[in-house]
């Protein structure tokens, strides 16, 4: 085949360096706990029923989980019941936050963002995987921004074949 009819790949030998954001999602099993189950008819906290139930709770359920306590009933609840159930599965977890399934992604993809290193980056073109099979907070996509702004020589968004730049350094 002559050089003419060559097909190159142009995306191949531009330089750009794909990063798909997917790869910094925490590995683990989600779990949420749900104050309500530790209420008196799911409506009123009793502390010795509420302790009784803590203690009765199996931390192997929550080892190595992402776990996240929520409250679905509307009750009143003091914030050392928050404490109380922390203290008896934080040691087997990953990490416990207050809040919903959604507030958890978010809060590990903030650590995620902030502890990864960046360097391998550096003076690069880097292109942001655009699509994803996986559900990513969109404050992921501003917190890597801000990491990646000062760190890339230039940053795009979507895939090689029709991307969006976003800055040139």
């Amino acid at each position: 085949m002559s050089e003419e009819f060559e097909i190159k790949n142009k995306v191949a030998s531009s330089g750009l360096v794909n990063f798909d954001i997917t790869d910094l999602v925490p590995k683990g099993v989600r779990k949420g706990i749900d104050l309500k189950d530790f209420l008196y008819m799911e409506m009123i906290l009793k502390e010795k029923d509420f302790r009784e139930k803590v203690a009765a709770i199996n931390c192997d359920e929550y080892a190595d989980s992402y776990v996240y306590i929520y409250n679905s009933a509307d009750a009143i609840v003091p914030l050392w019941a928050y404490f109380l159930i922390t203290a008896k599965i934080t040691d087997v977890t990953k990490k416990v936050i207050f809040g919903s399934r959604e507030d958890l992604e978010v809060i590990l993809m903030h650590n995620a963002i902030q502890t990864h290193d960046f360097d391998e980056l550096k003076g690069k073109r880097v292109l942001v995987k655009g699509c994803s099979d996986k559900e990513i907070p969109e404050n992921a996509y501003i917190e890597l921004v801000e990491q990646l702004k000062p760190v890339v020589k230039s940053l795009m968004f979507g895939e090689a074949c029709s991307n969006v730049p976003i800055f040139k350094n």
